[in-house]
């Protein structure tokens, strides 16, 4: 079980907006929560979905904005999403040119960026993840009515393997992250240290199916690895291996605690601050612990009887003749 995670861990890590999107001809958005109004910068995207619902059910009334505009496939037909706007803006602009943008970002409570990209350029990762959420919050900014923000980076873990553990382009990515996490620091109006929240998962797993580009395991294997590695016999390896290893031997973070934990920070309901890893993260949202580890032994034991029982029956019925 922890192979494929290893293998993936060791590629990439908390990439949380890039996603497969999709609209029906007949989705219109509505709207019409009146709660806070938060803007949602990547909200087609695997976390920032997943946020935009969690701010829905919160009552929040919620923007999502990307270069799609549409809504993802995997909750194209949930009711939820009917009160969200969806708008469509490319993040790669000049700095001078951003009516569009002010215009989509609106002036929200408070904004929240799940944006992020993975590749091999170095420049490609700096302006992805570092420019594109910078021109973000600075629009929110502008509209100088932002209480709370949050932002989606990636744990002190991995990137303290930046140096000796991955290719030089990975320094980009990093870059691209922190200029981000300054930019979210800075979009809040009073410019406290308690309304802006930095989430920085390892890993993030979760939905249906499995990817390779972006890496992604379901949350039925996801939430198993999690369980595994949770165990103390584990959190002692990690804590005494180096770089990726460590990495790799740490608990990944379900989706939904991601998303719970942006969703939470911008309604202010926990503090600001920063949620290093899972452990961190799902302690601030109560999170449930992960059950997928013992949920499949469950199914191979019961499954085993089963085919213990047929087989023995079968035994006999071939003997009876």
């Amino acid at each position: 079980m922890t192979g494929y995670y290893f293998q993936l861990a060791l590629l990439f890590h908390t990439i949380p907006s890039i996603t497969t999107a999709w609209s029906p001809p007949t989705m219109m958005s509505s709207n019409t929560n009146t709660g806070p109004k938060v803007t949602v910068i990547g909200g087609t995207g695997f976390v920032g979905s997943r946020v935009c619902q969690q701010l829905v059910q919160k009552g929040a009334s919620v923007t999502s904005v990307s270069r799609s505009g549409v809504v993802p496939k995997w909750c194209a037909t949930e009711d939820w999403t009917r009160d969200v706007t969806w708008e469509s803006v490319d993040l790669s602009i000049d700095e001078g040119d951003t009516g569009a943008l002010d215009k989509a970002v609106g002036t929200p409570d408070a904004i929240v960026s799940c944006v992020g990209v993975v590749g091999t350029d170095r420049d490609v990762l700096c302006r992805g993840n570092g420019n594109c959420n910078v021109v973000a919050f600075a629009s929110a900014k502008r509209g100088g009515t932002v209480k709370r923000s949050a932002f989606v980076s990636v744990s002190s873990e991995v990137a303290a393997c930046e140096e000796k553990w991955l290719p030089e382009f990975f320094g980009g990515y990093f870059e691209g992250k922190r200029m981000a996490e300054t930019a979210a620091r800075e979009a809040v109006v009073d410019d406290d240290d308690t309304s802006c929240l930095i989430v920085r998962p390892s890993f993030i797993y979760g939905g249906d199916s499995f990817g390779l580009l972006p890496p992604r395991v379901n949350s039925a294997y996801g939430s198993g690895v999690e369980e595994l590695l949770s165990l103390g016999l584990f959190k002692v390896l990690a804590d005494i291996t180096p770089g990726l290893i460590k990495v790799a031997l740490r608990p990944p973070s379900s989706v939904d605690a991601v998303a719970a934990a942006c969703a939470c920070a911008a309604l202010g309901e926990i503090e600001g601050g920063v949620l290093d890893g899972t452990l961190a993260i799902n302690a601030a949202t109560d999170q449930p612990a992960a059950t997928g580890l013992t949920e499949a032994l469950t199914w191979t034991k019961e499954n085993a009887i089963k085919a213990y029982d047929w087989t023995k029956l079968k035994i006999e019925e071939a003997n009876d003749k």
